[in-house]
């Protein structure tokens, strides 16, 4: 059975007002007493309720996050690097992950709302951006991580999406490459940016995509696996494909070897993100990486400032990718 404040009041011979006291550092008691009402509370294994503290004004000293999906490595490394973030700041995280699913993206807002959670970080393009809104609207700390939307007033922390895309192109076209294509993330307003700065890269070498060269997919495996077969399929194979996500890249990687070919001898491959996937990818997979560590410590430096009320004006910050150079793009001009 749960213990109660009732069972460390009696424990401790005082008062229940006695021991929220305590816990809520208010009131004048004498030293004495309040380490014992610690002492009962540490044999008792007694943990005060967060809601019971936010009803009182205090901070619960949550944090709930909102991903997409926690099974996209991706996603699994940040959700990492924002608890490492968390608990150097003494914080805890409510890990919602959505699916992308609309109903369970209105189930969370309302659950991360009830249990008074200090901020929200917004990881995910949601499909009703008025959620946010609504979080906004209760003026809760709120940080968007790899979204944005012109709609919301609030802390932005993004890669540089155009940027990505377009190192991704540079280094195609560099190696030689003339007959590529690329496998979007759907609906996916990063996937777009990457996808016009890819475009951009493309055009100024005279190399211009045809609408059979973009495909989309969800970052997701099966979905990935069906988009490589499409674009594998056609008359005319590509020479080298940009998958915007890891996971899509690998996922090409491996029905391209199910049709005999050759990575990279007949199918040069590039993702973006740099997480695990590209490193155990045999080869090892050439990527764009966003700097996930960094990224995070930003979103919760944000957040922080304005749960403590030290950050009123509303920043976007904006980091640059990198590319990561591995072995699983062919150079066809040597």
């Amino acid at each position: 059975m749960k213990t109660t404040i009732y069972d460390v009041a009696k424990k401790a011979g005082v008062s229940i007002a006695t021991v929220s006291k305590v816990i809520n550092e208010t009131g004048r008691i004498g030293e004495k007493t309040r380490k014992k009402v610690h002492k009962v509370m540490e044999e008792l294994d007694y943990q005060p309720s967060s809601v019971a503290a936010a009803l009182t004004g205090k901070k619960t000293y949550t944090i709930g996050v909102l991903v997409p999906d926690i099974s996209n490595p991706f996603f699994a490394e940040v959700a990492r690097a924002f608890e490492n973030s968390a608990r150097s700041a003494g914080y805890t995280l409510f890990l919602c992950s959505t699916d992308n699913q609309p109903e369970r993206e209105n189930e969370y807002v309302e659950l991360l709302l009830k249990k008074q959670v200090d901020g929200i970080v917004v990881a995910t393009e949601l499909n009703n951006f008025k959620l946010v809104n609504k979080i906004v609207s209760r003026e809760l700390p709120l940080v968007l991580f790899s979204v944005d939307h012109p709609s919301v007033s609030t802390h932005v922390v993004t890669t540089d999406d155009v940027r990505g895309g377009y190192l991704a192109g540079d280094h195609l076209t560099s190696k030689g490459h003339r007959q590529i294509a690329i496998i979007m993330e759907q609906d996916r307003s990063s996937s777009k940016a990457r996808l016009n700065g890819f475009t951009q890269a493309l055009n100024e070498e005279q190399v211009f995509l045809k609408d059979s060269d973009v495909i989309s997919c969800r970052s997701v495996i099966e979905d990935a696996k069906r988009a490589a077969r499409e674009l594998l399929s056609g008359p005319k194979k590509p020479t080298a494909v940009f998958a915007c996500t890891d996971l899509i890249a690998v996922a090409v990687m491996n029905e391209a070897r199910k049709q005999g070919l050759a990575i990279p001898g007949d199918l040069s491959v590039i993702g973006f993100d740099n997480t695990i996937y590209a490193e155990m990818a045999d080869p090892g997979l050439t990527t764009i990486e966003q700097p996930i560590t960094q990224m995070a410590e930003y979103t919760f430096a944000q957040l922080l400032k304005t749960i403590n009320g030290s950050e009123s004006i509303k920043q976007r910050v904006m980091l640059t990718p990198e590319l990561v150079e591995r072995g699983s793009v062919k150079n066809i001009l040597e």
